[in-house]
């Protein structure tokens, strides 16, 4: 008699996106194209996490216009609703729950710990208990669906440890095996310089929107902070701004005849960056499209986030109940 075959689950993919501004390329090629590729491979969940950026973000309608900026990017860069679930982190409640009882087995080290949090007032920012307690509440975002695989930029890598540490507490304190430790998984594009040649970050000013068009992209290209060689001179691609964010779109052969023209002399950075500016509105012209068509139809967006916030929950739940159960809470329907 043949031995039955192990079932085997397919991978729970889970990242999320902070609506805290315009989505720009630091965001599309850490985060967002490795999303929308692994929507063929696994069971996909992407949600917009509106509650983390009230961190740093408090300006109501700021945020609902963010909110739904992201989800028209998402869709418009290709995310397939048929394929990933697509919801905001806010309609699935049992995240917050989660993240209040994960803070019970965390201690204080741990968080004191994380870099990020460090690096956020070193830039300024409050030091309000949201940006403290900020990686109880990501490990609620990815346990609460008991994800197995989360893409991240490299500087969330010690959110998913916390991550990983939390589950492995939660599990040993209450004796259940509940949660996975999951993994996280680094795009080869994960650090993608901004503007003024520091890693592309909303909170540095230095970014350039994935939809910005005409004369705000074509400005925000040109203003690329470059060094003082002549136009006459040998210039170094490996270390020109200009040149790395070219690659980012160009073909290898592109690449390559770039490279030589930087080393041959003779160019100007304005000429390169004239060619980075073609590279982008090429890039985006399609998706650019779908968008503004996508901006017609409101109705569509919202029902696309309503049903999945449906689907995170039906999972969410069976979560919360194991871990109510787990905790010596009584076992009540969720509404």
């Amino acid at each position: 008699m043949t031995a039955p075959k192990p079932v085997t689950r397919p991978t729970r993919i889970l990242s999320g996106v902070q609506p805290s501004g315009k989505l720009h390329l630091g965001n599309y090629f850490g985060a967002i194209r490795q999303h929308i590729a692994l929507q063929n491979t696994g069971e996909c969940f992407y949600f917009i996490a509106d509650y983390h950026s009230m961190t740093t973000l408090q300006d109501p309608t700021a945020r609902l216009a963010n909110t739904r900026d992201v989800a028209l990017d998402y869709l418009a860069l290709g995310l397939d609703p048929n394929k990933a679930t697509f919801y905001r982190q806010s309609d699935v409640p049992e995240v917050c729950e989660l993240a209040w009882i994960f803070s019970t087995v965390c201690n204080m080290g741990l968080l004191e710990r994380a870099v990020s949090y460090k690096d956020k007032l070193d830039k300024g920012l409050e030091p309000n208990v949201g940006l403290f307690s900020y990686p109880v509440l990501m490990a609620a975002d990815i346990l609460i669906l008991r994800s197995h695989l989360v893409p991240v930029g490299k500087d969330q890598v010690q959110h998913i440890e916390i991550t990983r540490d939390l589950a492995d507490r939660f599990n040993r304190v209450y004796n259940r095996e509940i949660f996975p430790l999951p993994e996280y998984r680094l795009d080869a594009e994960s650090r993608i310089p901004g503007t003024d040649g520091e890693k592309m970050s909303k909170s540095y000013g230095n970014t350039i929107e994935i939809f910005a068009e005409g004369k705000p992209l074509s400005k925000t290209v040109m203003g690329i902070v470059t060094d003082s060689a002549k136009l006459e001179d040998p210039k170094n691609p490996e270390t020109c701004t200009v040149f790395a964010l070219y690659s980012l779109f160009a073909t290898p052969l592109e690449r390559e005849q770039l490279a030589d023209r930087y080393r041959a002399g003779g160019m100007g950075y304005g000429e390169a960056k004239k060619a980075l500016l073609g590279q982008i509105e090429a890039y985006f012209e399609e998706a650019r499209e779908k968008r503004k068509s996508l901006v017609r139809d409101p109705g569509y967006v919202e029902e696309v986030l309503r049903v999945g916030a449906k689907k995170a929950r039906e999972v969410a739940k069976v979560t919360l109940e194991l871990v109510r159960e787990a905790t010596g809470f009584i076992a009540r329907p969720v509404v």
